[in-house]
């Protein structure tokens, strides 16, 4: 009785072993469709936005760096702008440094208050 439940066993057809396949990359699949819509594409597009930013920002623009410095664009470059932070202190940041670029005169703004 031992070896013949064995001997079925092993005669199971192709068309299972095969929905078995699938069924097992099924829930990989899933997955993956599921990260990708959110995490990566939402990441990707947060990406494009910061970059799209950071080309848009012009002399004289006011700015929160990522440290958190809020301060006026006084020369931009290549990969680095001049921002001032207090009147005659200037600081040097990296392009990609810049968090956001804030209304025009909320630096006077912060300054009276």
């Amino acid at each position: 009785m031992f070896l013949i439940s064995d001997a079925l066993a092993e005669a199971a057809p192709a068309a299972a072993q095969q929905t078995n396949m699938i069924a097992t990359f099924l829930p990989l699949v899933l997955i993956f469709g599921v990260m990708y819509f959110l995490l990566i594409r939402p990441q990707v597009k947060r990406q494009k936005e910061h970059k799209k930013l950071v080309e848009a920002v012009e002399k004289g623009d006011e700015i929160i760096t990522t440290g958190g410095m809020l301060g006026r664009v006084l020369k931009i470059s290549d990969s680095f702008i001049t921002v001032e932070v207090a009147d005659g202190v200037t600081v040097v940041v990296q392009r990609q440094a810049i968090a956001t670029v804030m209304p025009k005169g909320t630096l006077k703004d912060m300054r009276d208050a």
